[in-house]
């Protein structure tokens, strides 16, 4: 029974980290019905600059992080003010072929830095042991993601549902030109929406980082890896991607713990998640959560 709960643990973990690399995707989403296939390079970006900033400039991690969330935060805004503000009214294929080169351009000039060729890990600054409950294990640094993770994605909530910038952003998200007919400045929301996610970008990148070590390849095909959890909650829903987060961390732990571990199968942890993901749009084409919007013509 513990071999279960220790599988439940460890799909909590990698759920909640699928979740808050699944909020960038949102964000930009929610607000611009943009999809940003560059995101895996800006979350391989605030994990290197963690890293950058913690051992070669000496900083205290935990200030690192910090500083490393405010700079991803301008940098994100920067590129969408540079690459992309000049498409606004433009269509939707061509702004996401602008995230794919750029997507191409960042893995071109990383490869070009030792960030690209070799492996690294974080200095250690919790305890080594894990903390155990009734034989379930967990790593101080997964509880410290899992933690981060949580109250980020409770302050995104609420800056969706309460504050006056999330609610223009939701405005503009349903419709851009009423949106602007009351003042909303389109431009200013498409440049916040970036923003905060670069912010939860470099979050879920410093997280991966501590946990997994530093590997270019491994932390921008993450950003392709958790597409499916943004399509099984819905393109427009943070509870969505927090859902589906969790059920895709479940099912990849059990794959491999029952599946591959025990049956002796193999890639079974990688292949069921989509299978379920493809069983489920055939009920909810929208995803879980997922709005499902009528257009009158």
């Amino acid at each position: 029974m513990s071999y279960f709960f220790q599988l439940v643990v460890s799909g909590i973990v990698v759920g909640s980290i699928y979740a808050l690399s699944a909020l960038g995707f949102v964000l930009i989403y929610k607000s611009s019905r943009v999809l940003n296939i560059a995101h895996g390079q800006i979350i391989a970006a605030g994990a290197f600059i963690t890293y950058a900033l913690t051992v070669w400039a000496g900083i205290p991690i935990y200030i690192s992080f910090i500083l490393s969330l405010i700079i991803t935060f301008f940098l994100a805004m920067g590129v969408e003010r540079i690459f992309l503000r000049r498409l606004i009214g433009e269509p939707i294929i061509s702004v996401i072929m602008v995230t794919i080169g750029l997507m191409s351009i960042i893995d071109g000039l990383v490869y070009l830095t030792p960030f690209g060729t070799e492996n690294f890990s974080f200095p250690e600054f919790l305890p080594a042991h894990p903390l155990t409950v009734y034989g379930v294990s967990i790593s101080w640094t997964q509880m410290v993601g899992v933690i981060i993770t949580a109250i980020m994605i409770g302050g995104f909530s609420w800056f969706f549902t309460k504050s006056t910038l999330g609610i223009s952003m939701r405005a503009v998200s349903d419709d851009q030109l009423a949106s602007m007919s009351v003042g909303i400045s389109i431009p200013r929301v498409f440049g916040l929406a970036w923003a905060t996610a670069g912010l939860s970008a470099a979050a879920a990148g410093s997280i991966i980082g501590n946990i997994t070590g530093l590997n270019f390849d491994t932390l921008h095909a993450f950003g392709i890896a958790v597409f499916p959890v943004v399509i099984l909650g819905g393109l427009d829903s943070i509870v969505g991607a927090v859902v589906a987060g969790i059920i895709m961390g479940l099912i990849q732990q059990f794959a491999a713990g029952y599946l591959d571990g025990n049956w002796g199968l193999n890639g079974t942890a990688n292949v069921l998640p989509y299978i379920i993901l493809l069983i489920i749009l055939l009920f909810k084409p929208h995803g879980l959560f997922g709005t499902h919007e009528i257009e009158r013509v």
